[in-house]
Formats: C-alpha cells, sequence, structure tokens
C-alpha cells in the first residue's frame, strides 16, 4: 500500500487537534513503531510500558499526552489526548483508502439488462451482476465478485475480490466485504428421517447488511430459512466467522475470528466477541457484553459484563475457578498426607 504524500508537523497537528511543541516545519514522510521508527517519521506514546523508548527513539515526531511530553528527545511533539487515536487519525491521512476508478465497467464484467448499476459504481473483471439487481452510487466491485439476483447493495460500499453474494442479499452504505466472504449462503437446515438420512429443508430467507459494516475474509454468513439473517449497522466481523441461518447481531458489536453463532440467535448491542467464542442456537444475549475467547455460551446471558469459560461465567467467578484448579494437585497430595497421618495414628493406638 503506498502513501501518498509528505506532511509537516504542523499539517499533523491541526489534523489531530494537537498542540505543537519543538519544529511544527518538520517534515513527516512515514509511520513508525515507537521502538524502532526511524528519522522522518511519526509514532505515538499511549501506554507507560512503551515511555522507556521516549528518550531514544529516532522518531523525528512523537504523538504524547502532555504528562510524557518533557521525556521526548524527538525533533517535535504533538500533545494530544489520546495518543493511540490521533495515530490513527494520521495513519488516514497517509494512507487513504483505495478506490477504483469512478463509473468503470471492466470487458470481463456480465451485468444482466435488468440489473439497475449507477453511473458512478465500478464493475472490476469478472464480476457478475444477476437480474433485478441494484448496485448504488460509488460502489466499487473490485475482482470476481458474483451478485446473484434481486440483491442490493447501497452507496460506497467496497466488495472485494470473490466476493459472493446470494439471491436476494441486502448490503447497506459504506460497508466493507473483504475477499471470500460470502452473504446468503444455504442455512445448516435438515430434517432427519426416521431412517437417520436427511431431508434438506428450503432456506427461503434472506440476508440484511446494515451502514458501516465491515465483515472479515473468508467469513460466512447465511441466509435465513425464513425471514432475515441481521446484521445491523456498525457491526465488525473478523476474518473466518460463521454467523448461521436466522441470526441477528447487534448494532456495532465486534466479533473476532474463528468465532461461531448458530442458528436463530440474538446478540445484543455492543457485544464484544473475542477469537474461538461458540454460541448455542435458539438463545441472546443482552448489550454491552464481553466474551473472552474460547468460551462456550450454552444460554441467555440477561446482565451487561465480562464473561469467560465453558460453559461461560462472570469473568471473576471464572478466574476464581481457575485458581483453584491450579491448586487441586497440591490439595490432593496434602489430603493424601492426612489420610496417611490418619491410618498410621489409628494403627499404633490400635496396637
Amino acid at each position: 500500500m503506498s502513501q501518498q504524500r509528505t506532511f509537516t508537523v504542523d499539517e499533523l497537528a491541526q489534523r489531530v487537534q494537537g498542540v505543537v511543541v519543538g519544529n511544527g516545519a518538520c517534515a513527516i514522510r512515514g509511520l513508525g513503531r515507537i521502538e524502532d521508527a526511524s528519522e522522518g517519521e511519526i509514532t505515538f506514546l499511549s501506554s507507560d510500558a512503551y515511555a522507556k523508548f521516549l528518550p531514544v527513539t529516532k522518531a523525528s515526531c512523537i504523538l504524547v499526552k502532555q504528562i510524557h511530553q518533557a521525556d521526548a528527545r524527538s525533533e517535535a511533539c504533538i500533545v494530544v489526548e489520546d495518543p493511540y487515536r490521533a495515530f490513527v487519525l494520521v495513519m488516514q491521512a497517509f494512507y487513504p483508502a483505495q478506490h477504483m476508478p469512478s463509473g468503470i465497467r471492466a470487458q470481463t464484467a456480465t451485468i444482466d439488462t435488468s440489473a439497475m448499476v449507477d453511473p458512478s459504481a465500478s464493475i472490476g473483471p469478472g464480476c457478475v451482476i444477476g437480474a433485478g439487481c441494484s448496485i448504488g452510487p460509488r460502489v466499487q466491485l473490485v475482482a470476481n465478485v458474483v451478485v446473484y439476483p434481486d440483491s442490493q447493495i447501497a452507496a460506497d460500499t467496497v466488495l472485494h475480490a470473490n466476493v459472493t453474494c446470494y439471491s436476494g442479499t441486502v448490503i447497506g452504505e459504506h460497508c466493507i466485504i473483504h475477499a471470500g466472504a460470502v452473504l446468503g449462503s444455504d442455512g445448516f437446515g435438515f430434517l432427519e428421517d426416521p431412517d437417520r438420512s436427511f431431508v434438506k429443508i428450503p432456506q427461503v430467507g434472506i440476508v440484511r447488511i446494515g451502514d458501516n459494516v465491515e465483515i472479515g475474509a473468508n467469513t460466512t454468513i447465511d441466509r435465513a430459512a425464513v425471514g432475515e439473517t441481521i446484521v445491523e449497522d456498525g457491526v465488525k466481523l473478523d476474518n473466518l466467522v460463521h454467523i448461521a441461518h436466522g441470526v441477528t447481531i447487534g448494532a456495532h458489536t465486534a466479533i473476532a475470528a474463528q468465532t461461531g453463532v448458530s442458528g436463530s440467535t440474538t446478540l445484543g448491542k455492543r457485544n464484544r466477541l473475542a477469537g474461538q467464542v461458540g454460541i448455542v442456537g435458539h438463545i441472546s444475549t443482552t448489550d454491552d457484553v464481553v466474551i473472552y475467547a474460547q468460551s462456550g455460551v450454552g444460554k441467555n446471558v440477561t446482565q451487561p459484563g465480562i464473561y469467560f469459560g465453558s460453559p461461560i461465567k462472570e469473568h471473576l467467578t471464572a478466574l476464581r475457578i481457575e485458581a483453584a484448579i491450579r491448586q487441586l494437585p497440591t490439595a490432593l497430595q496434602e489430603l493424601r498426607d492426612l489420610k496417611r497421618e490418619i491410618e498410621e495414628r489409628n494403627n499404633t493406638h490400635g496396637s
């Protein structure tokens, strides 16, 4: 990813609404980590654990809080309330989102004559847009994207290479769908016959994605058997996440890689699911729930808070249980020693 330009410290300070200490005319050409940044780069300090690098970093500029400014030896500092957030804004300045040329239609793209494609939308090589589709303003289909019939993609959404949207998929505005994601494939629905063979249950619902959603590479979201699988506004899904049929994910929830959410489950707003969490079907979580990695959720979560374990428990309770389990070998040995001592005393008194 190529950067676009060089900035002065003053220009970057204006962007992050910070106060310059030192040489505001210093030219900044790139970004670096505080421990290995070089001259001409900007870095940041947000954790005291890295404060030891302040006097020795070679970065030309550091984003710091007021309390750390005096320890810096760089040519310039920008004093801000939240250095990490400011660094993200600086990253966006150096590396703005890449865009396809507006309105292109690759010769190898196939667009059904009944599809409505906004003139400003960009359709890359190998893309297929089915009958009755609606592609909104400034949408970007990068390459080999397949949009099945009757799907809708709203303004300013980007679908990266090899994304597949099955029939009826609805995607909102300002979304980013990363390579290989599949939206609207059949849910895992089968009726078991008496002989234990399976009959497929038709999956006739759709997937509906809200605005400002980001979906990671090779993530899959199944269509509902009936009705909708819903991903609300602002949701962020990592790579390799599986969302089953009929699930609803509340607004601004974030889910890390290799997590699976079983069918007909409803996640509340602002949930945070770490990696490899498993959630059974037909349950719900309330708003503002955090579930730590490799936890198993087998029942409704009705109170906001932090949870861990399989099955999940309130976080502090889970930690106490883990601590107790670690003491079991010692406790068992002490029990054996005590039992042996009692037996020896009984034998002595018996003789």
